[in-house]
């Protein structure tokens, strides 16, 4: 293994880096082997003390396992068997060594799918498999000593006043919502059971909005902190057919798929501002200066949010995601993973940067990417996209990593040969 940061340089517009050099063969001339050796003593000698390794931390967790990074502690949800899966646990590791902290057993009729950290708590949400089939719960733990505080039913969401949105039922059941206070699980407010459809607005610090469409009423526009409603109305197709709503940034996207037609609304108030006829949608997409539809034509286009008039429409992006005045978009017929992406500016559509192909992952909101794939001579390469600069500064070559990577709390997680799970430091 090696951790030691390797240095290939930065791209600049161009193709992907090719593979690490490879040592050049012997030729036999004593007199340029010294000269070169003398040389590459001077350098060394210039350049002072070598660049320092890279933290790396072993789990010792197997593959499969679900990992949260929050500061000083991995927390870890874990088969405690290979031969029964089912039955698993939680565990928490100090960091940087790896010690062990704190475990506690979780029920084998439960799957827990998400963890996230709130203050001095550990919120875990997932399902528990009871005479009624499939129920959602949350618990909350203390994030120190993983001590049990409180457990509730339906999943959470984080506010933006730092509360907890739970919301049970569902799919073929009424839909409960309530906000709860994380130290002790005491509601705050809550809504009578609803078969409306709940769509929530997220933002960096958390849920600030929550939109209920039922089928037949008006539409509503609650403020998630307090349950007031801020907007009402009655925005649903004239002939009842099916309708689609997309909450993008202050606007709400009502889209009516019998005629083709998009609405937009302003969010707190449901004001119209404008419409778009004949344009079947698949998705639509935040992005930044321009609102994203992905249209039935196979095409991408951008709109003004402002107007709905078309910018630019193009055939040969999937998605697109904002950062500044620059989009970041996947190529479509790209082939294989991992996926080709290339810098857009958002205004014209027009390619600024090819970035090549890496599989991505956020590592804040607003931020810079970090990308992996696997190198040509083995191990994984490390790359953070810079969408606004077009370009990919190479950080490392992980040589003990096989990929099934992701990046958490400024470290990436990675797979190594053993199976096991090891962390590097991405910032020194």
């Amino acid at each position: 293994m090696s951790d030691s940061v390797i240095d290939l340089g930065v791209l600049r517009h161009g193709p992907d880096p090719d593979p690490l050099p490879r040592p050049p063969r012997a030729n036999g001339r004593q007199l340029r082997a010294a000269l070169l050796a003398l040389l590459a003593l001077l350098t060394l000698a210039a350049a002072g003390a070598p660049p320092p390794r890279r933290a790396v931390v072993t789990l010792p967790v197997r593959s499969g396992a679900d990992v949260l990074v929050d500061g000083d502690l991995a927390v870890v949800i874990e088969p405690t068997s290979t031969s029964n899966l089912q039955q698993r646990r939680l565990a928490a590791y100090r960091l940087p060594g790896g010690e062990p902290v704190w475990q506690l057993p979780l029920s084998a009729e439960a799957r827990y799918w998400g963890i996230f950290p709130l203050g001095e708590l550990l919120i875990l949400t997932g399902y528990e498999i009871g005479p009624q089939g499939r129920d959602t719960t949350t618990i909350a733990l203390d994030r120190a000593t993983g001590a049990y505080r409180w457990q509730q039913p339906g999943s959470a969401n984080r506010l933006v006043d730092g509360n907890l949105l739970l919301r049970s039922g569902g799919e073929s059941e009424p839909s409960v919502l309530r906000v709860v206070d994380p130290c002790c699980g005491t509601v705050r407010w809550q809504l009578p059971a609803t078969t409306a459809g709940i769509s929530p607005r997220e933002t960096e610090r958390g849920v600030d909005r929550l939109i209920l469409s039922p089928t037949d009423g008006p539409v509503e526009v609650r403020d998630a902190t307090t349950g007031i409603v801020l907007a009402r109305a009655d925005l649903l197709p004239a002939d009842g057919g099916r309708f689609g709503l997309e909450v993008l940034d202050d606007l709400l996207l009502v889209i009516d798929r019998g005629s083709g037609t998009v609405t937009a609304y302003g969010l707190d108030q449901l004001d119209r501002r404008w419409i778009r006829p004949n344009v079947t949608v698949d998705f639509a997409l935040d992005c930044g200066l321009v609102l994203c539809l992905r249209t039935g034509s196979n095409a991408l286009q951008a709109l003004d949010p402002a107007t709905g008039e078309v910018r630019w429409r193009s055939s040969r992006w999937g998605w697109a995601w904002a950062t500044g005045d620059r989009l970041l978009a996947n190529v479509l017929g790209g082939g294989d993973s991992p996926e080709h992406f290339v810098a857009l500016d958002a205004l014209t559509g027009q390619e600024v940067a090819d970035l090549g192909r890496w599989d991505l992952y956020q590592l804040r909101q607003g931020g810079l990417l970090i990308g992996t794939r696997k190198h040509p001579d083995g191990g994984v390469l490390v790359g953070e996209l810079d969408v606004l600069a077009g370009e990919v500064r190479v950080l490392d070559v992980m040589r003990d990593a096989t990929g099934e990577c992701q990046v958490i709390d400024h470290r990436l997680l990675c797979v190594s040969p053993d199976g096991t799970y090891r962390l590097w430091q991405l910032s020194e």
